[in-house]
């Protein structure tokens, strides 16, 4: 018999019992009193007898005032006929013949049905586990063959992540071809990277390739409400693995079980230690576990126990990146194949478009150009949709019923336009793509940059030329407003934050050198940062934030001189922008002409 089988098989139990004790308990009752039989002759002398039942020797009946009466009487053969002259209603019974054994069967059948359900909970909870209520039960779901399948022709952009896999479930397929060698099979894997990567998605590609059974379970599974309930799922999920050997594990977020021992604010999580240290000696204990290999996938490999991490429970750790330009070309065309895509739709221009995205993020936006189209009832998803659904995410949902008065979109006209040709003014920078002045998520304009090159370090000078486009907006409205506004703070506040990081982070001072001032300390607890320690002195403070004060007004300076020189640059550009409210990168080209620095002209 399955689990399921005796699950229904004790709830009918159940209801059962439930029934019986219910029938036993809800009898009607009704108040009889007993009285002799001449007694009862003489209330019907009286004619105070409405009703009578009749059942062997015992006679009971009904009082014309409501109340009721039980006698026995003795063979009479003429008490009918007193009854039929005193037109007594008679019903007559036949005798109860059950016998004596059914009687006690029927009293105590509920009393041996509870305790026999009784001793079958305490049996399966002394079993161990809690099996009578599945609470130690793993729920690990195994992928077969006849769910929906995912293959690496499904996973795009990480070729390195899908190679070291690749090997594993060689390694299943094939073991003599390693082990020949004297190599062992890899106990674990862990799979890292930022959210949207494909972690999970490798993980299920796994499940199609290999040709072993693969479970599945996520980190919070693990946790529950009841005391050594993590440690026991711990130990079920890989006595399942031993019996399917070889076989591949697979943990999702396993941060929510592993981090570290001991170190939450007011002291360790208990419960989650024990679940830890179940894993950490079901992955590297006495018994040997050949065959089966643990993958998981965090995000926050940063948080986990060291004695998790270690060579012969995590052989390795297999880093899952942000897609390049040719990866987030792999990816669109992957998440593609099922939309009917237009002849002008260019995969390569979109990828280059989406720097820093993941795959999550790029498999989003194909799904609102989808839905775009899907509005305007086209028969194929044209470039036009996928540059809409591009602003969309990368820069916010168009706010177009937003009240805006003519004032207020001059002023931002004349920021972002700031914003645009210090970009384009300065050599070196990133091209602009798009600058609009209609109203984006929480922004009231917008100037957006596309890098031509994917970027892994940045150069001090960049940077400040970075800073200098920042507080182009604030430049442009000093010089024509005569005036600030709030529409920089925002600018300002990164700005000051790039400033700091060079001085404090990347020891880009000339002044203070190749030092790094302030420590963070980060709480393992949060898992975010929580405070920064100030490890030098009031003097040093003070020639940092001179030096950020230098950083930040020698930008500000030169992009304000850029503007003044340019003026009618200025003016020229905003009153377009003010008219088309969206301007492209070409557009604003054109309309710049000789002024167009020499390193990016043409």
């Amino acid at each position: 018999m399955n689990q399921s089988s005796k699950n229904i098989a004790l709830i009918l139990t159940m209801l059962l019992l439930f029934l019986l004790v219910w029938q036993i308990f809800n009898q009607p009752k009704t108040a009889q009193k007993d009285i002799i039989y001449s007694e009862m002759l003489s209330y019907l002398e009286a004619g105070e007898i409405s009703e009578v039942t009749i059942q062997g020797d015992s006679i009971t009946g009904k009082l014309t005032s409501g109340s009721m009466f039980r006698t026995h009487a003795p063979q009479d053969d003429k008490l009918v006929a007193q009854l039929r002259e005193r037109n007594v209603k008679i019903a007559a019974k036949p005798v109860d013949d059950s016998p004596w054994y059914m009687t006690i069967f029927i009293s105590w059948f509920p009393f041996l049905l509870l305790i026999g359900v009784w001793i079958f909970f305490m049996r399966q909870m002394q079993a161990g586990g809690g099996k009578a209520m599945s609470f130690g039960k793993s729920r690990a779901r195994l992928i077969t063959d006849k769910s929906n399948k995912v293959t690496f022709a499904d996973v795009a952009g990480i070729d390195e992540a899908k190679a070291e896999l690749e090997e594993v479930i060689d390694f299943l397929k094939d073991p003599k071809k390693y082990t020949k060698l004297g190599g062992r099979i890899p106990k674990g894997l862990l799979l890292v990277g930022p959210p949207g990567t494909g972690k999970t998605l490798l993980a299920r590609a796994i499940a199609g390739e290999a040709d072993v059974p693969f479970l599945s379970i996520s980190g919070s599974d693990f946790v529950e409400m009841f005391v050594g309930v993590g440690a026991s799922r711990v130990r079920d999920l890989f006595s399942q693995a031993k019996k399917n050997a070889p076989c591949i594990v697979f943990i999702d977020e396993i941060d929510a079980v592993g981090r570290h021992r001991g170190a939450g604010l007011g002291g360790g999580h208990d419960e989650r230690e024990q679940t830890l240290n179940q894993l950490l000696v079901e992955m590297d204990g006495f018994e040997s576990n050949e065959g089966v290999i643990l993958i998981s996938a965090t995000n926050r490999p940063d948080v986990l126990d060291p004695a998790l991490l270690r060579p012969g429970r995590f052989d390795r750790q297999v880093v899952v990146p942000l897609p390049d330009v040719k990866g987030r070309e792999k990816i669109f065309e992957v998440h593609a194949r099922n939309a009917p895509i237009a002849e002008d739709v260019s995969f390569a221009v979109l990828a280059r478009g989406t720097p820093g995205t993941s795959g999550a993020d790029i498999e989003n936006l194909i799904n609102e150009a989808v839905l775009n189209a899907a509005r305007a009832s086209r028969d194929k998803v044209t470039m036009s949709d996928f540059e809409f659904a591009k602003d969309k995410i990368l820069m916010g949902t168009e706010r177009k019923s937003m009240v805006i008065s003519e004032q207020e979109k001059r002023n931002t006209s004349y920021h972002e336009t700031g914003h645009a040709l210090v970009a384009r003014l300065i050599p070196g920078t990133d091209p602009i793509h798009k600058v609009t002045i209609i109203p984006r998520g929480r922004a009231l304009g917008v100037t957006q940059q596309l890098p031509i090159d994917e970027k892994h370090t940045y150069p001090r000078e960049y940077l400040e030329k970075n800073i200098s486009i920042l507080l182009g907006g604030r430049a442009a409205e000093e010089l024509v407003l005569d005036d600030f506004t709030t529409g920089a703070g925002n600018d300002i506040e990164r700005a000051t934050n790039l400033a700091r990081k060079m001085v404090c982070e990347w020891g880009m001072s000339d002044k203070l050198g190749p030092l790094s001032y302030g420590k963070k300390e980060e709480q393992i607890f949060l898992g975010r940062e929580f405070a920064t320690h100030k490890d030098y002195s009031e003097e040093t403070a003070k020639n940092i934030d001179a030096e950020i004060i230098a950083i930040v007004m020698r930008n500000y300076e030169r992009a304000k001189k850029l503007l003044g020189e340019h003026i009618d640059l200025l003016h020229k550009v905003a009153g377009e922008l003010l008219v088309k409210e969206v301007l492209t990168g070409a557009e604003i080209d054109e309309m710049i002409g000789d002024a167009l620095p020499k390193e990016s002209a043409g």
